[in-house]
C-alpha cells in the first residue's frame, strides 16, 4: 500500500494539536520568535533529517499587511532548487496558521560572520561571492529578481556554504515590463531604485552584490551615513573609496558593479568571465545551473528506490517529482537528496556538471525583463526568521502544478537589439521622434514618454487616401436637448481614439548588447503597432 500523500496549501481543520497538524515531524526547540510567528527545529519522521518549520499566525500577518510578502516568498521558493538558495519542502495551512517547512541552516547569517571576523581574506570572500552569484544567476534565469540582497539575507550552513533567503521583496519578471518600486535596504539599493526610476531587475541585484563583495573584502560598507539624505547622495553619486589592501582584480571588479549608470554596469555573465571571479572556481559552479524544468526531469534512482521502500508508489512519486508537487513522497525524496549532497564534496556538482554540454550550446540566460512591482519597502529579519518580522536596519561596522510554480507571463515585446553606445542610441531615438512629429518627454536618462495624435482624415465618397492614418467618425449620441450630433461632436469623440501614448526604455542585455523596448500606454493597438514600425524604420543603428 502506498502511503497517502499530503496536500500542502489546503486548510487543516482548526482546533487540532501540533502533533495532528504536523504528524510527519517531531518538533524540537524554538529557534526564533518574530512579530507574527516563530521558527522551530523539527525532525522529519520518515528520513530522520532536520528541518526548520516557520509557524506564521494569519491574524498577525494580516494586521501587519504582510500577506503579500509571505505569499510571494512561498510561491517563489516552491519553484527553486539550488544549492545556494534556501529550500522550501512543503506548506501546511490551517485557519489560524501557516506552517512552512524549510531547510535547516544552523550557522546563522553572513552578516554576523563578517562582524565577528572583520574583513575576510580574498580567497574566502571569493568563495562566498561565487556562491552568491551562482544563486542570483539562477533567480534571474527563472525570471525572478531578489531586490533585497544583503548579508542579513545570506545564511550559512554547517560547512559555511551560502544560502540566499528572504524573497519577500522579490518579484517575477515579465517580458517587456519594468519595475519601479523603491524597496530593499538603502545601503544596498542601486541609485535607480532609490531615485524611483524604472529598472529591468537584474542590474539592481548586481549593484547589491557589488556592495556585498565590498563588505566581504573590507569589513565595512561602501555607502554609509546616519543621515539618509546624505546616504542617498553618496549612492546616487557613486561616492566611495577603495582601500589600498584590495588586490588588483578586486579593485577592477567592484567599480564595474557599482557603476551609477545601469547601462554601463557589469552583468552577471560578465562577472562570471572576470579573472578575479574565475580564480579557484569550483567545478560545479563553472557553468550556469540548469533551470527548474531541466531539474525536474532528473531523478536520482537510488533515492527513488529508498522512497519506494518507505511504501510510496513508484509511478506516482515519479510523476509528482516531474510536476514539482509537494507531498509526503517528494518531501522525503528531496530531504534525502539534499542531505546526501550536503555530505558529499560535490554539493549538487554532478547535477550541474551534467548540464555543461547542453548549457554551453544553449542560448544565454533569459533576457532580463520584468513586471510592474508589487513589493513594499520594510525591514526584514534574515535567517530562518525571514518571514517573521523583526528589527529594523542593521549596519556593518563603519495544489496543481501551476499553483506550486512561479509562472512568468511571457509576452511578445516590441523593440530593437543593438550594440551601439547607449548615448548614440538615445540620440538616434530623439532624432527619429522629431522626424515623425512625435511629442516626447525625457523622464529618466534612458526612459522617454511619448505622445502622438493621428491626423484626422475625412473619407470622401470615393474612399481611398494617402499613407496617413484614416480615422472614421463614430456615431455620437444625441444632445440632451434632443438635437442631432454635429460634425464637431464626432471630431471630439474621435480625438481620444486617435491619441497614442507609449514609453521607450533602453536597458542593458549582456556584454555590449542593449535592448530598446517599446510599451503602449494608451491608444488603438493597430495604430500603435504601425507607429512603432515607423519609429523603428526611422532609427538608423547598426
Amino acid at each position: 500500500m502506498a502511503a497517502p500523500a499530503s496536500n500542502p496549501g489546503t486548510a487543516v481543520p482548526a482546533g487540532q494539536g501540533l502533533e495532528n497538524i504536523l504528524p510527519n515531524y517531531r518538533l524540537g526547540k524554538t529557534l526564533g520568535i518574530g512579530s507574527f510567528g516563530k521558527v522551530k527545529v523539527a525532525e522529519h519522521v520518515l528520513t530522520g533529517h532536520k528541518v526548520a518549520i516557520k509557524i506564521l499566525n494569519r491574524r498577525k500577518i494580516k494586521a501587519m499587511d504582510m500577506e503579500e510578502k509571505v505569499r510571494r516568498e512561498i510561491k517563489i521558493l516552491r519553484l527553486f532548487m539550488h544549492p545556494h538558495i534556501i529550500r522550501l519542502y512543503e506548506v501546511i495551512e490551517t485557519q489560524q496558521d501557516i506552517y512552512v517547512v524549510m531547510e535547516y541552516v544552523k550557522s546563522g547569517e553572513l552578516f554576523d560572520y563578517i562582524v565577528e571576523k572583520g574583513r575576510l581574506l580574498e580567497d574566502e570572500a571569493r568563495r562566498f561571492f561565487q556562491q552568491i552569484i551562482s544563486g542570483v544567476e539562477y533567480c534571474h534565469r527563472n525570471m525572478v529578481v531578489h531586490r533585497d540582497l544583503k548579508p542579513e539575507n545570506l545564511l550559512l550552513d554547517s560547512k559555511c556554504n551560502v544560502k540566499i533567503a528572504d524573497f519577500g521583496l522579490s518579484n517575477v519578471m515579465r517580458d517587456g515590463h519594468f519595475l519601479k518600486t523603491s524597496c530593499g535596504s538603502p545601503n544596498y539599493a542601486a541609485p535607480e531604485v532609490i531615485s524611483g526610476r524604472l529598472y529591468a531587475g537584474p542590474e539592481v541585484d548586481v549593484w547589491s552584490c557589488g556592495v556585498i563583495l565590498y563588505a566581504l573584502l573590507c569589513g565595512s560598507l561602501p555607502f554609509d551615513d546616519e543621515n539618509i539624505p546624505n546616504l542617498f547622495k553618496k549612492i546616487k553619486g557613486g561616492i566611495y573609496t577603495l582601500p589600498s589592501h584590495l588586490s588588483h582584480g578586486a579593485r577592477d571588479l567592484i567599480p564595474r558593479m557599482l557603476l551609477v549608470d545601469p547601462m554601463k554596469r557589469v552583468t552577471i555573465p560578465e562577472i562570471r568571465q572576470h579573472p578575479w571571479f574565475q580564480a579557484h572556481l569550483p567545478r560545479y559552479l563553472a557553468v550556469p545551473p540548469p533551470d527548474t524544468a531541466a531539474q525536474a526531469k532528473r531523478i536520482d534512482p537510488e533515492i527513488l528506490e529508498a522512497v519506494v521502500r518507505m511504501g510510496f508508489d513508484r509511478a506516482t512519486t515519479i510523476e509528482s517529482l516531474r510536476r514539482r508537487e509537494h507531498n509526503k513522497a517528494t518531501v522525503a525524496y528531496y530531504l534525502m537528496v539534499d542531505n546526501r549532497r550536503r555530505i558529499s564534496s560535490g554539493y549538487l556538482g554532478a547535477e550541474f556538471l551534467e548540464a555543461r554540454e547542453s548549457l554551453s550550446a544553449a542560448p544565454s540566460p533569459s533576457d532580463p525583463m520584468s513586471s510592474t512591482a508589487v513589493g513594499r519597502p520594510g525591514a526584514h529579519f534574515g535567517g530562518h526568521a525571514s518571514m517573521l518580522g523583526g528589527p529594523g536596519r542593521r549596519t556593518l561596522p563603519s495544489p496543481s502544478v501551476m499553483q506550486h510554480r512561479v509562472v512568468a507571463d511571457r509576452k511578445w515585446a516590441l523593440g530593437l537589439q543593438v550594440r551601439a553606445h547607449p548615448t548614440d542610441i538615445m540620440a538616434e531615438v530623439f532624432r527619429a521622434l522629431r522626424e515623425l512629429g512625435i511629442n516626447w518627454k525625457k523622464s529618466a536618462q534612458y526612459n522617454v514618454k511619448c505622445r502622438w495624435a493621428a491626423p484626422y482624415v475625412e473619407h470622401s465618397a470615393h474612399g481611398g487616401g494617402s499613407g496617413d492614418a484614416h480615422m472614421l467618425l463614430g456615431s455620437s449620441p444625441p444632445h440632451a436637448d434632443g438635437q442631432p450630433p454635429t460634425l464637431l461632436d464626432g471630431l471630439e469623440g474621435a480625438a481620444e481614439a486617435r491619441l497614442i501614448k507609449f514609453e521607450i526604455q533602453l536597458y542593458k542585455l549582456r556584454e555590449e548588447k542593449y535592448v530598446l523596448d517599446f510599451q503602449k500606454l494608451t491608444g488603438p493597438q493597430f495604430l500603435y503597432l504601425d507607429l512603432v514600425g515607423n519609429v523603428l524604420s526611422e532609427v538608423r543603428l547598426h
